[in-house]
């Protein structure tokens, strides 16, 4: 009867434990570089207040490199959350590949421009003065993802200089812009402020003016046939709450989660 009730009383204490680790998940998640300093601040807190284990690697929201989300999914990895710029994942959920009921806006964040540590810091106040930091540039880079098409298919268009710049711009595929500022490869570079600050070497010079800034939209949603729906449901509400609105706006975006005060 002692031996009993020892027995029930280790059962008692290793049973809840063996059913905490089996409700614990492997979620699998590809994000953006736009959301990525606010992701990392965030996924470990997650974590420890869930069980569950996030498995990350990162990728553009469009373009053709093999780490872009639309590719990824093409070729079938096993993903269960995508945190992508907006209009990019309303085309997967068309394409049946995101359930659409859990698109769910995160942030947005808007273009800055770049200049390598050290380097004189061009005037970019006003139009007039963005549009003749460009033309005196030597070389301009820009990313393959929302921000870079924007400027190589509007803002330069805007500003009337497509045709003086064409040489002298190129789009950076799968690589963070502000790397290549930072090894001179390029004189300026574009990007949105949240992929810009994490990265040392350079200094940054500010945000667009107005009147040609864009604002992209990071949102989530869960891949469809997800191995961990409810765990990957879980991290994304939890990426939109207020509680994770401080490390949003730290990486140098406006958090736009449900409930969420500005």
């Amino acid at each position: 009867m002692i031996r009993f009730r020892a027995l029930s009383r280790v059962l008692g204490l290793v049973l809840p434990l063996l059913a905490g680790a089996a409700s614990a998940a492997e979620v699998r998640v590809v994000s953006s570089g736009g959301f990525a300093a606010a992701y990392r601040a965030l996924a470990p807190e997650f974590e420890r207040r869930t069980g569950h284990t996030l498995v990350t690697e990162w990728g553009p929201s469009m373009g053709h490199t093999p780490q872009a989300v639309p590719a990824r999914l093409e070729r079938g990895e096993p993903i269960d959350v995508v945190v992508m710029v907006g209009y990019a994942l309303d085309d997967l959920i068309k394409q049946g590949k995101v359930q659409a009921d859990s698109r769910t806006p995160l942030a947005q964040s808007g273009i800055a421009l770049a200049v390598r540590a050290g380097a004189p810091k061009p005037d970019i106040a006003t139009d007039d003065a963005l549009r003749r930091t460009l033309l005196a540039a030597k070389s301009i880079a820009y990313s393959d993802s929302a921000s870079g098409v924007y400027i190589e298919k509007e803002m330069f268009k805007r500003l009337g200089i497509a045709a003086e710049v064409k040489d002298k711009a190129r789009m950076i595929p799968a690589e963070p812009v502000a790397k290549v500022v930072a090894r001179g490869e390029a004189e300026v570079g574009f990007q949105q402020l949240s992929e810009l600050k994490p990265v040392p070497g350079i200094e940054i010079v500010g945000m667009l003016p107005k009147d040609v800034q864009l604002y992209t939209v990071f949102s989530a949603g869960l891949v469809t046939g997800s191995r961990e729906p409810e765990a990957a449901r879980a991290l994304i509400r939890f990426l939109a709450s207020p509680e994770a609105a401080a490390a949003v706006r730290e990486s140098g975006m406006e958090p736009l989660g449900a409930g969420v005060g500005k």
